[in-house]
């Protein structure tokens, strides 16, 4: 029998104490944390955050009841390739990647950057897919492209425009940027849209405070129709929206009325998207997508009063940008802070799922119309730069 001596045995003990701690940890990066993907709005939401965190953290998750509250449970084709396109990045484990599928396993690798393909053969919105990968390749090694085909255009989901002139700014007051090249549009129900996006690799993301509203001080937005829609319909969305705006904007609106050349959109289409700058730094805009029957004067106001309500109460953050940021604010260094409308169930959601990966800290202070959001974030940083 070996006799240790009393400095050996410390020693022993000390070296058993790190490695029960090691195990315990391994234990727990290793199961699957259960994601419950019925939760409040229970859509596909919170599969892309999952996915995302899951990616970023290297925590395997398992999703369930995913999309419970939608017609149609389960995985669609927008959904299915966002999941595909975090695979690839990551060369995660994965199971229960098909169409209609109500649970899925992930278990992630290391994040590697590169270029890669999402050819959605239908209307699905590569601005979700979008959404789903530019967290995740912000914390790759070098700078990532993505050729992305499909919806640019299309209902359920943000336009690549509001992408590209309302999120992006935001975005880069957390320190995190993209650049983007549209070549063509895609609509419902063919897509065929084509995009392509360059993502740079950030070391760590920045808290904002985004609480002064300040002065507006430029309002502008395009206002666009494509296929055998006529170019007046987009001057009716003009029309409209500064007939709308006069009463909140110090000066005239700077909005552009244009039909897309049959090669930028081969199909029929039309949209607005409008956006507010402040001299506090404040970007929030608006947007509204054409259906069958167009009416322009109807589109134009729908997108001109929601914007204008915004301005009214002095909001920083739009309703729509509010629960693309939540991931942001849960992985970035400090304290975030957020002057938006009342909480929507997209955020609030977004805000569950944050929590429940990353333990980020959210308070919500109600002022009359309008709320400010805070987190402390977790201060994530990129380990391979």
């Amino acid at each position: 029998m070996v006799k240790l001596s009393k400095l050996n045995y410390n020693k022993f003990v000390n070296i058993v104490k790190v490695l029960a701690r090691f195990s315990s940890w391994y234990k727990i990066m290793s199961e699957a944390l259960i994601i419950d993907g019925s939760y409040l709005e229970g859509g596909g939401q919170i599969l892309r955050n999952a996915l995302s965190l899951s990616c970023i953290l290297q925590r395997p998750i398992k999703v369930t009841n995913i999309r419970a509250n939608r017609p149609k449970p389960g995985l669609s084709n927008q959904h299915l390739f966002g999941l595909n396109l975090l695979q690839s990045i990551t060369g995660a484990r994965v199971k229960g990647n098909h169409i209609n599928s109500t649970e899925v396993e992930f278990y992630p690798g290391d994040i590697k950057s590169g270029r890669y393909t999402v050819d959605t053969r239908t209307a699905a919105s590569v601005a979700l897919v979008l959404q789903a990968a530019l967290p995740v390749l912000i914390f790759g090694s070098s700078n990532s492209e993505l050729d992305l085909i499909g919806g640019t255009n299309v209902g359920m989901a943000p336009q690549v425009d509001s992408m590209t002139e309302v999120l992006r700014p935001n975005l880069e007051l957390f320190g995190i940027s993209f650049d983007f090249d549209l070549f063509k549009r895609g609509y419902y129900p063919r897509g065929g849209g084509h995009c392509k996006v360059m993502v740079p690799p950030v070391h760590s993301i920045k808290a904002v405070n985004l609480v002064r509203f300040g002065i507006v001080s430029e309002v502008c937005g395009w206002c666009f129709v494509a296929g055998r829609l006529p170019l007046r319909v987009a001057q009716d969305m003009k029309q409209a929206a500064e007939r709308e705006l006069q009463h909140v904007c110090r000066s005239q609106p700077q909005l552009e009325a244009y039909k897309e050349s049959p090669e930028v959109a081969r199909d029929n289409g039309s949209g607005m998207i409008l956006k507010a700058i402040t001299t506090e730094g404040c970007t929030i805009g608006s947007s509204a997508l054409g259906e069958r029957q167009v009416d322009g004067h109807a589109l134009g106001k729908t997108a001109a009063d929601e914007l204008a309500n915004y301005l009214k109460s002095e909001i920083c953050v739009d309703s729509h940008v509010q629960d693309q940021i939540i991931i942001f604010m849960a992985l970035a260094h400090g304290i975030s802070r957020i002057l938006t409308t009342p909480l929507t169930q997209h955020t609030r959601t977004a805000m569950h799922v944050a929590t429940l990966m990353t333990g980020a800290k959210f308070e919500v202070e109600e002022i009359n119309n309008s709320v400010i959001l805070s987190c402390h974030g977790i201060g994530n940083e990129n380990k391979q730069m």
